[in-house]
Parts: structure tokens; sequence; C-alpha cells
């Protein structure tokens, strides 16, 4: 099951929901561009291949430590849901991310001063049988969830691949119906969607 979300232990080979908003509940995607720029700085420390830097150093690579298994970029907030291999690999990754996306966003935005709430938050996913329904909580944060560009939605349902968002660890213990209709069938789990929203409450 989910844990709080304060999670002052990171232990290694356990999955973690992540989320954090903006501060005073600001938007921190105003565009694409912003969007697209938060989704390339995961994918340059977890794909496969090391990237490099303009003058050739080399970005911190986590593919082997950490599996990003679905995410959700909203206008004010984020969602992830990880699995790590080694500890505290995931606190490093969304060090690195936040700071680099907040120094971009600054500047682009002509400002200063911190533009996430508070240090990310993070609840312990501590059995398989329950990311599936996380992954689901995940994807059904936009109202028009079937269509948001700013999901892992598409990697679900077979319509985008990369080996930096790998979804196969939440579809193998997935059972029965296809995916797209079991994130659509949520009147049936409400339950389940209510204790999630519960432990993710502020």
């Amino acid at each position: 099951m989910p844990s709080r979300n304060r999670v002052k232990q990171w232990a290694p080979g356990y999955a973690y929901h992540l989320y954090n908003r903006g501060n005073n509940k600001q938007n921190i995607f105003l565009d694409s561009e912003d969007y697209a720029v938060f989704i390339n700085l995961l994918k340059r420390h977890l794909q496969k291949k090391q990237t490099t830097d303009k003058l050739g150093r080399q970005y911190k690579n986590w593919y082997g430590d950490i599996e990003l298994l679905a995410y959700c970029l909203m206008p004010n907030h984020y969602h992830l849901l990880a699995f790590q291999r080694s500890e505290n690999a995931l606190t490093k990754l969304i060090s690195s991310v936040t700071t680099s996306y907040a120094g971009y966003f600054n500047k682009k935005y002509n400002r200063v001063g911190r533009i996430f709430q508070d240090t990310f938050k993070a609840s312990l996913i501590d059995e398989e049988s329950y990311w599936q329904h996380i992954s689901r909580y995940i994807h059904l944060n936009p109202k028009v969830w079937e269509t948001w560009e700013w999901s892992s939605l598409p990697y679900y349902l077979d319509q985008k691949h990369s080996d930096w968002l790998r979804p196969k660890k939440v579809l193998s213990v997935f059972e029965g119906e296809d995916y797209l209709s079991f994130v659509g069938d949520y009147e049936s789990h409400k339950e389940m969607l209510a204790e999630l929203k519960f432990i993710t409450a502020d």
C-alpha cells in the first residue's frame, strides 16, 4: 500500500509516487515549451545513452538506478511514479531536474526566487498491486486525460516508446481489461482513488 507523503528513508527496490506544485499554488508550466523542457530534463538523466552539456561534460545518468514508470505534468504541479534500485537515487534525480528547471523558468520569465512550493513529497508504494492504481490516479489528473499531451498514457497504450519511460513493471501486474478501459473505469474504483487522493493531500 502507499505510505503517507513524507518519506524519510529511501529504500532500494521500491516504487515511489513523487509530486510537487508551484509556490503559492502558482503555475509552473506556462506554455508547451515549459512542459517539454521538464520532460527533456527527465529524459536527459534517465535515457540509456549518456548525454553531455555544451562543454562536453557528462550529465549524471540514472538509467540503471531508476525506472520512470509514469508521469503527468499539470499547469501547477507534477506527478511521477518511479522505481529505484539504489538508495537516494530518486532524491538526487528530482533535485537535479527541479534545480535545472527553476533556473530555466526564472531566466525565461525574468523572475527570481523558488518556483516550487517546498521540497517534493513522496509516498512509498510497498505493494506491486498498487502500482496500476497509482498510475491510473496519475493519468486521470487532467479533465481531458485521454488527449492530454503531457502524460505517459500514450506509452501505456503502445502509441509511444522510449528507454527513459518504462511502463512494463506496471503493465506486468495489470490484469483484466485493456489499460485504457481500466483508466476510464474509475467509477467502480472510487474508494481506491479517494484513498490515493487522501495520501497525496497536503
